[in-house]
């Protein structure tokens, strides 16, 4: 009681009734968003479960705005879902080319031309050799780099067993290609885009990025273009959205406070070690990055570092401890 008083919660005592009834309640509600399964567990009735049980399995719709936000972000919930069974798809909503360094494309080249290929490139890297600082990428060098993120990115579900030729879809939405660091304006063809995939697909649930801080506002215009695409589809009468769940991660710039999170799914000290290798496919975003924001450290470690903080927070309010934890926030 005095803890309360002490820290001007006293207005939660008149209002809800004793502490220890409010203490338990929060408890409740905290264990309840703990699940090892994030697309519902099969033959399981528990209604204080994140996740219904059916439909089993779920299609599962995994919006990425760059080629990594998946893996960094939810990685480890990547990985339950499809070893658990699922059909999940990744949906990598720009092409992340302007975050190559040309050094990396460099290197490309010359493994190319090792094995006969080197011709093909001559005017890749004349077009290096030329660039003019501040001025819009070339088309042609920008193709090549965007085609080096969507061999990272096909690496790096094909590490949890993702069939990447079937389950990975790259929908370089046209605001992001501007060639240059200031984007164009989104329309409504980057919505159409969205739309045209979520009828394809009819997913059960969709996971888009909830960290709007991102240094080029990338993250942003993309789950703006996602969240617009829903609201058209439903006006359009698309009667599976009624059972389709949104939930919105963070992770590479920020995390949920906990007050928030609607889901936290533990990962095992073998999940951390899986997340981390499907980060390292993206070796081009490793050690050299062209848009670091204000943390110099690799994308992994960030991940890892706000994964086994949440997982600490947890553990400090009375909960399991676990190794690490990706949370979530349910939009609907």
């Amino acid at each position: 009681h005095e803890d309360y008083l002490q820290n001007s919660l006293g207005e939660l005592i008149d209002l809800y009734g004793p502490f220890d009834k409010i203490n338990i309640e929060i408890f409740n509600d905290l264990q309840h968003t703990i699940t090892g399964w994030p697309g519902g567990k099969p033959n399981n009735n528990e209604t204080t479960r994140p996740v219904a049980s059916e439909p089993f399995p779920k299609t599962v719709l995994v919006f990425s705005p760059h080629p990594d936000d998946d893996v960094i972000s939810m990685g480890g919930t990547l990985i339950r879902l499809v070893h658990q069974g699922h059909n999940v798809h990744v949906a990598y909503q720009t092409s992340g080319d302007l975050a190559v360094h040309d050094d990396v494309v460099l290197q490309h080249i010359d493994a190319a031309a090792e094995l006969g290929y080197g011709d093909n490139f001559t005017e890749i890297k004349h077009l290096i050799e030329n660039k003019v600082p501040g001025e819009p990428e070339p088309a042609k060098l920008l193709e090549l780099k965007a085609a080096i993120r969507r061999s990272e990115a096909k690496a790096a579900v094909r590490s949890f067993g993702l069939n990447a030729k079937k389950y990975t879809h790259f929908l370089n939405l046209p605001f992001y290609e501007s060639g240059g660091v200031a984007k164009f304006p989104r329309t409504q063809k980057d919505v159409d885009i969205i739309k045209e995939l979520m009828k394809e697909i009819k997913p059960d649930q969709i996971y888009m990025a909830g960290d709007l801080a991102d240094p080029h506002g990338t993250h942003r215009v993309c789950t703006e273009a996602a969240l617009e695409a829903i609201d058209q589809l439903r006006e359009e009468g698309e009667k599976w959205l009624d059972s389709c769940n949104v939930w919105l991660y963070r992770g590479a710039w920020m995390e949920w406070e906990l007050g928030r999170v609607d889901m936290a799914v533990p990962l095992s000290p073998g999940e951390v070690v899986e997340k981390r290798h499907a980060i390292y496919r993206h070796l081009s975003q490793k050690d050299i990055v062209p848009f670091p924001g204000d943390d110099p450290r690799e994308f992994w470690m960030r991940a890892e570092e706000r994964n086994a903080n949440t997982a600490k927070q947890y553990d400090a309010l009375g909960m399991a401890e676990y190794q690490a934890m990706e949370v979530f926030l349910k939009l609907y």
